[in-house]
């Protein structure tokens, strides 16, 4: 599990078939005894037509702070990867709002593009199931549009890490010291696994999640028994060759040691970063290690089939007719 540096502004229902953008905005979860202040975006079904709204490197179609269309809507809560942010899987979130889907995208404090002051401890492995419980906490409670939400369609999408973060959720417990798991010096969080050095929190899992896509995950979950409490419906996604600690092998190995068979895909010709949305230029020049592909693979190309297939399963496994 190697620590890159990806030092870059890259942050991230049903509704009426009216909708015609995805509206953003950011929101703020107050600091707790729990953990740091959070910070988000939230794309939601839009009435209005997007403009061209520029953050950072990224510009992204959307309607600032534009009245949220629809009620009880599905939410979908995304966790990025290693030294990521909130932008990471904006195209994904647009299609999810387009449809008429509430997504909400976080920054974990301490392993992001801009703080990475954690990722390199064992403790973040912690922190982040902690960060979605409180943000969900705070979405469903406390957000002036928590009403918009319908609390019994809750999906998450994680990439990376925030796969990782996504099956513990779920309710797997890791095994920090799988010997299948890549973890070279100097990686502090490599000498801190081989010293026992683990924290003797619990980890967090949130029943509220009813389904979860998840794209390369990092898994330290390589039994049965370390996924056997895991019950809600799962896409699974693999890159052919993998990167950033993340096997194709581990990734495979968890559609037959999961409880039910997830819907699993392998990318041909990808590598890890594949999941993370096209670059624009100015954005590939300065961060090619992220933006850049293996020959032949044209990640735009894929992002259309690959954020159609991610709608079409939360549609299908957040459908309102399936609420229990």
């Amino acid at each position: 599990m190697r620590l890159s540096k990806i030092g870059i502004l890259l942050a991230l229902g049903l509704a009426a078939s009216s909708a015609q953008a995805a509206g953003l905005a950011s929101i703020k979860v107050p600091a707790s005894v729990d953990g740091q202040a959070l910070s988000a975006f939230v794309w939601s079904p839009c009435a209005t037509p997007p403009e061209e709204v520029k953050l950072g490197p990224i510009t992204l179609p959307a309607a600032r702070n534009c009245p949220i269309a629809g009620t009880k809507l599905p939410l979908i809560i995304i966790s990025h990867g290693h030294g990521g942010g909130s932008l990471n899987h904006h195209d994904t979130a647009e299609t999810l709002a387009d449809a008429g889907f509430l997504v909400v995208a976080l920054n974990h404090p301490g392993d992001n593009f801009s703080d990475l002051s954690r990722a390199g401890d064992i403790s973040i492995m912690f922190q982040r199931p902690r960060d979605i419980k409180r943000l969900l906490d705070f979405l469903l409670a406390d957000w002036p549009q928590s009403t918009k939400i319908d609390p019994d369609r809750i999906g998450f999408f994680g990439f990376s890490r925030g796969g990782y973060t996504g099956l513990v959720l779920a309710g797997a417990v890791p095994d920090f010291h799988d010997s299948t798991v890549p973890c070279p010096e100097p990686a502090p969080i490599c000498g801190e696994i081989r010293r026992n050095e683990i924290p003797a929190d619990p980890l967090v899992g949130d029943p509220r999640i009813k389904a979860l896509v998840l794209a390369d995950p990092l898994s330290f979950f390589s039994t049965k028994e370390s996924l056997k409490a895991v019950g809600a419906p799962i896409q699974l996604w693999s890159s052919e060759h993998g990167g950033d600690g993340v096997l194709p092998d581990n990734v495979a190995a968890l559609t037959a040691n999961l409880p039910d068979k997830p819907d699993f895909h392998v990318v041909p010709g990808s590598a890890h970063f594949a999941f993370l949305a096209p670059c624009p230029p100015a954005l590939a020049g300065s961060q090619p290690e992220i933006c850049m592909d293996q020959s032949g693979f044209d990640r735009a190309a894929f992002h259309k089939t690959f954020d159609g297939a991610v709608l079409e399963f939360f549609r299908r496994n957040l459908a309102s007719e399936r609420k229990s």
